[in-house]
């Protein structure tokens, strides 16, 4: 037993002593090497660069760094969706025995490179007067170029009792549609319309207007649709005019053939149409866009304007007014002060880029049609959607 202790004791007393013995050696061969070091790294080539290879890897390149292999990954640019297009309009304008002056002002007045335009005078307009629009439409440098102004060259018979008015505007719908189709709404104007801002009828069979032939026996009041009246002005969408034209579920050719016989067709035509086809129905808005001077109670013509009622027009915020007598002088005064047109001239525009000076037409000069250089009448018109589309004003239901 004393043995064994001894051992132990020995053993515990004398092992420190010869671990720390044993790590004096390589610690002492560790710090002359690292001092070693230390001194080269202080050493420099007569170029300034370090003589250890592996230090200057690591000071001088930048290659080992985990940065360094790392690309920035550009960030794709977010595409916004281009700007809606202007809308596209396609303008009927109608006349009849000595319009074809007033025709070609409006025409001119009404004018875009992007808009359609089918230019009508009836039967009634003598040979030599409408020979002398097509002249006008077909010779114009503008209108040529542009291609965007057709006459009907086969004029039909047009009187305000009857369906030759319908008729005639179904006409000049399907000519637009099938001349092309990029166009949002379609406007029917007369020759004495001018713009503020930018078949059982015995006319389809008679080669001189009369009045109707009146009939004792009263019709009934149709069962399968309901009748609905009002302006024989209108602005409609393409869609519409597409419907009236193919007629898909028949509702326009069986309302067509009521109104065949019907005293004042333009007055109730499309408003029927629109307002018992269900797709259609609640898209209407009560306005035909038009400043007219009624009496009161209203007869069967309005009040020719004048420079009396100018001030009226401009304050109606309506695009489009009715009716002028042909060179009026409030024409005038519309062209100067409203729309910037010079006698003879287009209305301009932003793509109108020539010059003004003496006179000259700045629409000689042809830039970007979809540039748009809206004048005060934007305000205006803008005011007035604002007051048809209202709360107060757009019913849905108007169709009732």
């Amino acid at each position: 037993m004393k043995r064994l202790k001894s051992y132990y004791i020995n053993l515990r007393h004398s092992q420190p002593h010869t671990m720390d013995r044993k790590w004096i050696f390589p610690l002492a061969i560790g710090s002359i090497v690292s001092l070693f070091l230390l001194f080269l790294s202080t050493l420099t080539s007569p170029d300034g660069s370090p003589f250890l290879p592996f230090y200057r890897s690591i000071t001088a390149s930048s290659s080992v760094f985990v940065e360094s292999k790392l690309h920035v990954i550009p960030t794709p640019a977010i595409s916004l969706p281009p700007p809606p297009e202007p809308p596209r309009l396609a303008y009927l304008i109608s006349g009849s025995n000595g319009d074809g002056h007033m025709l070609k002002r409006t025409l001119l007045a009404l004018y875009h490179p992007r808009n359609r335009y089918v230019v009508h005078l009836d039967l009634e307009a003598s040979v030599q007067e409408r020979s002398d629009l097509n002249r006008f439409v077909t010779e114009h440098p503008v209108f040529s170029q542009f291609k965007n102004v057709k006459m009907i060259a086969k004029a039909n018979l047009v009187t305000y009792r009857g369906p030759t008015m319908v008729a005639n505007t179904l006409h000049a719908a399907a000519i637009l549609l099938r001349e092309g189709p990029d166009w949002d709404w379609f406007i029917n104007l007369s020759a004495s319309d001018y713009p503020l801002v930018s078949q059982d009828d015995p006319g389809l069979y008679m080669t001189k207007k009369a009045d109707v032939f009146w009939v004792t026996q009263r019709r009934s009041v149709p069962t399968a649709f309901k009748l609905f009246t009002g302006s024989a002005w209108m602005v409609l969408s393409r869609q519409f005019i597409d419907y009236c034209i193919w007629g898909w579920d028949n509702l326009p050719r069986v309302v067509l053939m009521y109104y065949a016989n019907f005293i004042s067709s333009p007055e109730g035509y499309f408003h029927t149409v629109i307002c018992n086809a269900q797709e259609f129905r609640n898209t209407t808005v009560n306005s035909d866009l038009h400043f007219i001077s009624w009496d009161n109670p209203p007869k069967q013509h309005p009040h020719h304007l004048n420079i009396d009622d100018m001030q009226r027009m401009i304050n109606s915020n309506a695009p489009f007014a009715r009716k002028f007598r042909q060179d009026d002088p409030v024409l005038d005064k519309v062209d100067s002060e409203l729309l910037s047109r010079g006698p003879d001239m287009i209305v301009p525009g932003g793509w109108c880029i020539g010059s003004r000076e003496n006179g000259t037409d700045p629409c000689s000069v042809i830039g970007n049609t979809t540039v748009l250089r809206p004048s005060s009448g934007a305000k205006r018109l803008e005011s007035l959607i604002g007051s048809l589309l209202s709360s107060e004003n757009f019913r849905p239901r108007q169709c009732k």
